[in-house]
């Protein structure tokens, strides 16, 4: 539990410090430092605290569980998993009407992903991560907004094909998350 808990105050410590860091140029450490060095420092830190999240999750399985849940909280997850691979293809590809729709399509994946998962499991170990997902996601929705980042602007150039990517390429990611990656990567089938 020691290193899922690590890895999640290293990740998400480098996250919450871009969420709150200043945007004056005079202040802005990633103007101070540079972008390739602030981006490769930042990257560094979220691989290290992302292995340990990983290693840490595995290891503590078995460590006790919270909460029963509900019957039906695996269909409702298999349900918003279909969104939220949509949502996070979207979010790195160009701007096309469902990014317009979203703002910020990685973190409502993100939410989604993370309160399905809570609605699917109760171990300790995966209500820990979770929550903390969920829990960043709706701290950084708010700083974003805040800062004033609506997201795209709506009458920025929008792409139909990164609508159609989006949806095949997370369609795509979501068959094979449901047939073989979630056994893969994670040691739990789905199906």
């Amino acid at each position: 539990m020691l290193y899922l808990i690590l890895g999640l105050v290293i990740f998400f410590g480098a996250h919450l410090f871009t969420t709150f860091r200043s945007r004056e140029p005079s202040k802005d450490i990633k103007v101070k430092l540079g972008y390739p060095t602030y981006m490769g420092l930042y990257s560094l830190v979220s691989i290290i605290g992302f292995v340990l999240i990983c290693y840490g999750y595995g290891a503590s399985r078995g460590a006790g569980i919270l909460y029963t849940p509900p019957s039906w909280g695996k269909h409702v997850n298999m349900l918003l998993m279909l969104p939220a691979l949509i949502l996070l293809v979207a979010s790195q590809l160009p701007t096309g009407a469902i990014k317009k729709a979203a703002k910020h399509p990685m973190l409502v994946a993100v939410k989604l992903w993370a309160f399905g998962h809570l609605l699917a499991n109760g171990e300790l170990n995966s209500v820990i991560l979770f929550t903390v997902f969920l829990a960043y996601a709706v701290i950084d929705r708010i700083a974003v907004k805040k800062r004033g980042d609506l997201g795209p602007a709506r009458d920025a150039p929008s792409s139909v094909m990164a609508d159609v990517g989006s949806v095949l390429i997370g369609a795509g990611v979501y068959v094979a998350f449901v047939l073989w990656l979630h056994q893969i990567l994670i040691g739990v089938p789905i199906v």
